[in-house]
Order: structure tokens, then sequence, then C-alpha cells
């Protein structure tokens, strides 16, 4: 059977009354719904872990360079694991692929168990690594499984839609580090003591701040750093008491991991169980190297897999540093920085849905393009413009991030056949690596030149797609010039 993308939508056009191709076709509507329940399955995974990288930096005292490493290891595991799920698809199917990806997200975050009852940081870092083999397996699978249910002509706004349930899940994540994680932790009622000059916490500042603590309420970032400051001293006069504190939080971390290890072991049965469409041709794919060979001569994926790094590095610094930001320039806590990740999220929900609206009158190409230079904006003014204002504008950005994954991702494989789509696929999931290294340097530069500094680094991304997307309606848009040479 022909399964490529244009030999679908060759069946699927008879379905409709009025000639107009179907974004979902009625036949793979059941389908659908269960699959995109998975972009939430890995949204709320994404953004549960943002917070964690400040919560790490106060528990185990760590710098924020190190602390990055959380995203690192959240993030190459993308890498590592991406071709291995295409390949597993080759040989099985996208089902079987979800299926694994569920088993190994289950498996990562049961290790947080082991990782809070020992204090031990790299048992975290080590099930973020883990965690994220299942999202790779998830996310390499299910993309292109829902690029071929249904017509060529309606591929990416059928993966704007689907992908627009991802925010749905990352708000769940945020609001679950909100309302949940971030009031409970000992390190958050120590940084309110420090605030309200409470002797117990005072004492531990006394060298610091020998002519007495600053004014919080005027100066941005003295409490946090008055905080920061006040804890790694707790830690080397008052070992035992700072043990009580990184032990308690750490089982607050903990608890909501194995209720998403639960729910992942609950999609992995509900997916056994279910008949799914199997887009498998009779005949074996061709040999690896011939498809990489045919995916390297098409621009617009080469171009494509770029621009994603770029993207999905700029996502994780913007969202994971608003709440640096937030904290650093402004002077909220950790639960009011994250208030804000989350209005970014709701903003991002938002515009997600009304740009899947908007791709019915304008390229995706075109849109893409400028939604990313008003992201450059955005950006610009979070790095000039101080407190509050500058918050608002990385808060903004989000609105303009909202269409970008699907749509570089659709773009890259537009009008690929099934085989070359698999292969493709693991290459812009292998892209999100860029989450794993821009976030590293990012957390190196607040160390050196500030938070506000730090955001030329996403700016520079937001450039690059900029770039791509004026590419793709001048050239790969544009109905006299070929794309696949």
């Amino acid at each position: 059977m022909d399964t490529s993308a244009s030999s679908l939508a060759d069946r699927e056009l008879p379905e409709l009354a009025n000639d107009q191709p179907a974004v979902v076709p009625r036949r793979y509507l059941l389908a659908f719904i269960l699959t995109t329940c998975c972009f939430s399955m890995w949204g709320f995974a994404n953004d549960l872990t943002n917070p964690l990288v400040k919560v790490f930096k106060e528990v185990f005292q760590i710098s924020n360079t190190q602390s990055s490493l959380v995203q690192f290891a959240f993030y190459s595991g993308y890498f590592t694991m991406a071709l291995p799920a295409a390949f597993f698809i080759r040989r099985f199917s996208y089902k079987g692929a979800i299926m694994v990806g569920f088993a190994l997200y289950a498996v990562g975050a049961l290790m947080s168990i082991p990782a809070s009852l020992n204090t031990n940081f790299w048992i975290f870092i080590a099930g973020f690594y883990v965690l994220t083999f299942g999202l790779a397996f998830l996310e390499t699978s299910c993309n292109p499984y829902i690029l071929a249910m249904g017509p060529a002509e309606t591929a990416t706004r059928r993966l704007n839609l689907a992908q627009a349930f991802n925010p749905i899940g990352s708000l769940t994540g945020m609001i679950v580090a909100s309302l949940l994680i971030a009031p409970a932790l000992n390190i958050g009622s120590f940084r309110d003591a420090v605030e309200n000059r409470d002797p117990a916490a005072v004492q531990y500042l006394q060298a610091d701040y020998p002519d007495g603590l600053p004014d919080f309420a005027t100066e941005f970032g003295a409490l946090d750093s008055a905080a920061s400051a006040g804890l790694k001293n707790m830690k080397a006069t008052a070992p035992e008491e700072f043990l009580a504190i990184q032990t308690h939080d750490l089982a607050v971390v903990r608890a909501p991991y194995v209720a998403i290890a639960a729910v992942a072991l609950a999609f992995l049965v509900l997916f056994a169980v279910a008949k799914m469409p199997d887009f498998r041709q009779p005949e074996p794919d061709a040999p690896f190297f011939e498809i990489v060979g045919r995916l390297l001569a098409r621009p617009n994926f080469r171009e494509g897999v770029i621009a994603q790094a770029f993207y999905v590095g700029a996502q994780i610094t913007c969202w994971t540093f608003v709440i640096h930001y937030g904290m650093e320039q402004v002077g909220l806590t950790l639960a009011q920085a994250q208030n804000w990740n989350i209005a970014a999220m709701v903003i991002f929900l938002i515009s997600r849905f009304i740009c899947t609206f908007l791709m019915h009158y304008v390229s995706a190409g075109r849109l893409l393009a400028l939604f990313a230079i008003a992201a450059v904006g955005f950006t610009l003014g979070a790095i000039l413009l101080p407190g509050k204002t500058g918050l608002i504008c990385l808060v903004l950005v989000s609105a303009c991030m909202s269409l970008m994954f699907p749509t570089i991702y659709g773009i890259a494989l537009k009008d690929l056949p099934e085989e070359e789509a698999k292969l493709g696929s693991a290459g812009l999931i292998m892209a999100i690596v860029g989450g794993a290294v821009l976030p590293l340097l990012q957390g190196k530069f607040i160390d050196e030149l500030g938070v506000r500094s730090s955001f030329y680094l996403p700016l520079i991304c937001f450039v690059v797609i900029a770039l791509f997307g004026i590419r793709t309606f001048t050239r790969f848009e544009r109905p006299d010039v070929a794309t696949d040479h």
C-alpha cells in the first residue's frame, strides 16, 4: 500500500462534499484524539522541569551553570534517542514506538525516588536523561503520525492543531510547580524569613552583610542574593539543618514525578489495547544512507533542522530563565515568578489556536517570519527595559513562539514520502538538542554577565528563525521554484 502523504491526500479528498481537504478526516478522528493526548504528556514534563533549574541551584547549592545541567540532560536525551526511535518505527510501527516511549517516560520519572532519598543531584540528572529517551520516542513517532492522518494540503495545520494541546500539558506542569511545589519548599520559606529579617535566618548573613541587610524593596536582585548566601552559610555552619531542608524539598519535588509515571503507564496500557492506523508499506524502506542522502538534498529539510535547533534553544531559555528574571530583576518570590511563567504559557496556548486559524489565510513561511521578527523585538525589550516592563516583554515572547515548532516541522517535512518522513522526523527531534546546549550557555552568561544580558542568546536564535521564515516564503513556497535540490 502506498502510504506517502500525496497518496493519503488522494484517498481523503472524496470524503468532502465541498472538495476542500479535511484537516482531520473522520476515519482518523479517534486515532488523532488519542495521539494528540501524547502532546500534552511531554508538555507536562517539559514545564514541570523548567523551574527545577532554580530550585536545584538552591537545594544543592550549585552555580547557575551547574543547575542548567538539568536542561542539558533533559534535552540531550532527545538527541541520543531520536534516531534509535526512527529505526524502531521503520522496523515496527508508530504505535509500538509510542508504547516504548511511555515505558521509558515512566522509568525516568521513577528515578526521582532514589535521587530524592539519597539527596543526589546526579541521579536526578540521569533520571531526566532517561525520561527524555521516552519523550524522544513519543515525539519522533507522534509528529509524523499526525502528519500522515489526512491530506498533505492540511498536514501543517493538522500538526499545529495537535501541537495546540501541548501547552495544556505545559500549563498543568506549571500549575503543579506553582501551586504544589513552590509553596511547599523550605528554601522558599527561608527566603521569606530573610525578607522579613527573621533573626533565625539573618544569623547566617552577618558575615556577608556586616553593615546590615539592604533594602529589598528597592534593590532588585538583593533578596535573591541574600537568600542564596544564607543557604550557603547554613550548609557550611549548620549542615544538619541544611540537610533537613534538602530532604524535605526533594521529597516535594519527587511526588509529581511519581504521579506522572503512573499516568504514563496508564497510557501505555491504553495504547496497547487501542486499534490504531498502520501506515507501514508492504515493501521495505530504502537503505538508511540512501534516505539520508535524499533528505539532505532537500534545502527545506536541511534548513528546517537548523531552525528547529535554534527555536528549541530559544524556547527553553525563555521559559527556564523567566524565573531567574522575575526573582532577580523584579524581586518576585519563586511562586510569583512561576505565575508569570504560567501567564506566558496561557498566551502561548491562545496564540497557537489563533495561528492555526491564520494559516488558512497566510502561508506558513510568511507567518513564521512575522512572528520571529516580533520575537526579536520583545526579546530586545526584555534586555533593554528595566524591572516589570522587561518581564512583560519576556512573557510576550511566548505569543510569538507559539507557532514555531510545528510550523518549522511541517515546512521541513512538506511533501516527503513516508519512508523519508520517519527519518526526517528523527532529524528534527534530534534538533531539540538545542534545548540542551543553549540553557547551559545562558546559565554561564547569567553567572558572568547577569540575567538581562543573557537574553542576547535567544535573540540571536529568533533572528535565525526569521531568516528561515523569509527563505521559506520567498523560495520554498513559490510554485516556480523547485525545492528538491
